[in-house]
């Protein structure tokens, strides 16, 4: 007797889980052996990468014009704005996740000679709404980070929870760390504390400067909040009339 549409559905659908936790495992695998294996800091870095600065050339996208700017190794640039005025498009369009104009290198490396895959692997961008694509959080993770959970006030099992589970604020952390897990060699941040409280806010962003100081990776973080801006920023430019202003 021929399979119904509906076997047929749940085996492409078994076959297609089966095959993204592979890949899964093979990526985890990789980064393990190329990673740096000590946390002592809870800060997790792919050590066979030198520090670079982020280069944006005549980048353009949806209403931002040609837009250059430096972020150094270790800098934090901190973009504003009203809604709408390009922020999140900016950073996917450096994260190549939305069509633009201009280039983007990571020190002397041009985004256009790598895998879309692999840019993203190295320059990494952690959206205000992260997606999730297995069954539990350690499913995402590249390696375990019990000192990078820690730092986040999230318990050492975190990654045993079921992601149907999590709030809006434990996924909104635990991106971070699921970021922190790969070693990312850039950083492109939007509102990565949107949804979170006063305290835990402050603990996110005390463990973020640190990371990304001790691991010198340039970083480009969208923020509403001024205060936050104060606390974090390098350098901070409003993004109006289609272009970057400093402030």
């Amino acid at each position: 007797m021929p399979p119904s549409e509906f076997e047929k559905f749940h085996a492409l659908n078994k076959g297609t889980s089966e095959f993204l936790r592979s890949v899964q495992a093979w990526r985890i695998a990789v980064i393990f052996f190329q990673s740096n294996s000590s946390t002592r800091l809870g800060y997790a870095h792919d050590m066979s990468s030198s520090p670079a600065d982020l280069v944006l050339e005549r980048l353009a996208a949806g209403e931002l014009a040609a837009t250059d700017l430096e972020v150094a190794a270790g800098e934090v640039v901190c973009l504003s704005g009203a809604s709408g005025s390009g922020k999140t498009r900016l950073l996917r369009a450096v994260a190549d996740l939305e069509p633009h104009a201009g280039q983007v290198r990571l020190g002397e490396l041009q985004r256009d000679v790598l895998p879309a895959s692999q840019w993203r692997a190295k320059v990494m961008l952690v959206a205000a709404e992260s997606q999730w694509w297995f069954d539990t959080v350690g499913e995402h993770f590249c390696r375990p980070v019990p000192e990078i959970l820690d730092a986040l006030g999230l318990p050492a099992d975190a990654g045993g929870w079921q992601v149907s589970r999590l709030s809006s604020g434990e996924k909104q952390r635990l991106a971070l760390a699921r970021t922190a897990s790969c070693g990312p060699s850039a950083l492109l941040l939007d509102e990565p504390t949107a949804n979170l409280d006063a305290d835990s806010t402050r603990k996110v962003e005390s463990w973020l400067i640190g990371w990304i100081r001790q691991q010198q990776l340039p970083t480009l973080w969208v923020a509403h909040d001024a205060e936050q801006i104060a606390r974090v920023a390098d350098r901070h430019f409003v993004i109006r009339n289609g272009g970057l202003e400093p402030v």
